[in-house]
């Protein structure tokens, strides 16, 4: 079976949550972040590059999708945070038992490697491996941030020798959103300081517990019910959350969103003030958008 394409009336977003639980693209990207980033290009494959760039831009708080015996996830109750919604408990076995059905054979077959990752595993590095990828990701992003500097100034000097240069539409909006972007990165390098917000940041990750066993991790697989419009902390990803909510069709959807690398600091002034800006915060849009939980988070 092919990669799935767009539908002539289908919206760039359902076309994303469709793609994302293909059976195709699943197998043949079995890594979140690629076939996530797969969906989006052929999500917007026909579109300008203004529009292809503002749906990037959305997609940057998450994404929506279907549930599948592979992304349903039956949190603890310590995973789950409150974001202050009227929650409502949903029994997947009573509402959706063919798939349930599929979730417990799937169980069944992988035995204990049907868990969450725990301290220890190479899904949850401990903190010296976190350091260590944050220094790696450092140097990378002083590679990319000097070649942008190096094209900024060429084309810079180029504009000045240009006097006529009419910049199109599409050009505008581009460099206002690269303004944006370079806006965000100076103020987190301008405002960082190791340690100083760690008490009053609400994404530290509590360890759990050493007394935590097997059979504790085993357990949490036999209940069946999740509660919906809270969120809940991913310890496989793809997303720093995760949400059950019904959609605009009454179906429940798990809406993935926030950076898994990123802290929140919404403390900040500047900060929440420009992440509220750069996602219309003002005007979130749905429950079953990603959009919608991002802004609650800041």
């Amino acid at each position: 079976m092919p990669i799935p394409s767009r539908k002539k009336e289908e919206e760039k977003d359902s076309f994303v949550s469709r793609c994302m639980s293909n059976d195709t693209m699943k197998k043949d990207y079995p890594d979140e972040k690629q076939r996530v980033a797969i969906c989006i290009q052929r999500a917007t494959a026909n579109c300008d590059c203004v529009e292809a760039a503002d749906f990037e831009l959305q997609m940057e708080s998450g994404y929506s999708e279907e549930l599948t015996e592979d992304n349903f996830y039956i949190p603890e109750d310590a995973e789950y945070e409150d974001f202050g919604e009227q929650t409502e408990e949903w029994d997947i076995a009573a509402e959706k038992p063919g798939l349930w059905e599929n979730i417990r054979k799937k169980k069944e077959r992988e035995g204990k490697n049907y868990k969450p990752a725990k301290p220890g595993d190479p899904d949850r590095p401990n903190k010296d491996a976190w350091k260590k990828a944050q220094s790696g990701d450092g140097e990378m992003a002083i590679e990319q941030l000097q070649k942008m500097h190096d094209q900024l100034m060429a084309v810079t000097m180029k504009i000045k020798t240009m006097p006529e240069l009419e910049f199109q539409d599409w050009t505008k909006d581009m460099i206002s959103k690269a303004e944006i972007y370079i806006q965000n990165i100076y103020d987190f390098v301008t405002y960082y300081e190791p340690g100083k917000y760690e008490d009053e940041d609400e994404d530290e990750v509590e360890e759990p517990s050493e007394l935590e066993t097997e059979d504790s991790y085993a357990s949490e697989y036999q209940g069946r019910k999740v509660t919906l419009n809270k969120p809940f902390r991913t310890p496989k990803g793809p997303k720093k959350f995760s949400v059950y909510v019904k959609n605009d069709k009454g179906n429940v959807v798990k809406v993935n969103f926030g950076d898994p690398n990123m802290k929140i600091k919404k403390n900040i002034p500047e900060r929440r003030k420009s992440f509220r800006a750069r996602h219309n915060c003002d005007n979130p849009g749905p429950k079953w958008k990603a959009r919608y939980w991002s802004c609650k988070a800041w």
